[in-house]
């Protein structure tokens, strides 16, 4: 439940690197349609990031239009599908009463996505915040999407990929950012130290210093 705000403290570094598109994954129910509004919303050709969910997302992109996505970043993601414990408890959410009186995620909810040193007050409501601001009905729609494994597929992905993990998530293990690594065959994992599942809002610099260094090295993969 993250909009355009969760890139805010990047987005002066990363307009260093090249123009930037936001992809818009309020509207929709599944992974494959998210990729393929995606798709229809990018530019030509273009390198393509994505968090959390969102690496789901740009995978299935990458996957779809090999040749549109010049390089793929994918920070705090898996490869894994959902467990049964995830399943059963987004169903459980989907099914609640008084959606519509949806004002964003609990507070320990937004706690257990940060490093401890960055669980504070005025970043713990800026997340709740963005999910208030997409509401009941995208709340209950993104807890009916079913994340299934594509690990099997991840030898698909043509392109150079970044894998970025946090030391400190507690959603993501780097265990699965290995995973990325070992199956996506141009790929490098790197590990950013101190931040929590939200990289971006946590090491905004760390991160955007780490995509800035690997697009470098990578000729003609730059915007």
């Amino acid at each position: 439940m993250l909009d355009r705000d969760l890139w805010t403290d990047a987005q002066h570094g990363l307009q260093g690197i090249g123009d930037l598109t936001y992809a818009d994954f309020s509207r929709d129910g599944s992974i494959e349609a998210m990729s393929g509004r995606l798709l229809d919303d990018a530019p030509e050709r273009f390198v393509l990031i994505g968090f959390s969910m969102g690496g789901y997302v740009a995978r299935e992109a990458a996957r779809r239009a090999p040749r549109r996505v010049l390089a793929l970043v994918l920070i705090a993601t898996s490869s894994r599908e959902d467990s049964d414990i995830q399943a059963q408890r987004m169903a459980a959410v989907a099914r609640a009463p008084n959606l519509s009186k949806f004002t964003g995620l609990s507070r320990r909810s937004i706690a257990s996505s940060l490093a401890a040193d960055h669980a504070d007050e005025a970043t713990i409501a800026r997340i709740r915040a963005m999910g208030d601001r997409l509401g009941g009905e995208v709340f209950q729609r993104q807890s009916n999407l079913v994340r299934y494994s594509d690990t099997e597929c991840l030898a698909d992905i043509s392109c150079p990929t970044l894998v970025i993990a946090a030391a400190e998530d507690r959603l993501r293990s780097l265990a699965e950012a290995q995973e990325l690594q070992e199956g996506i065959r141009q790929s490098t994992l790197i590990t950013i130290a101190g931040s929590g599942h939200m990289i971006p809002m946590e090491a905004p610099e760390s991160m955007v210093d780490a995509i800035a260094a690997w697009l470098g090295s990578l000729p003609g993969a730059s915007p």
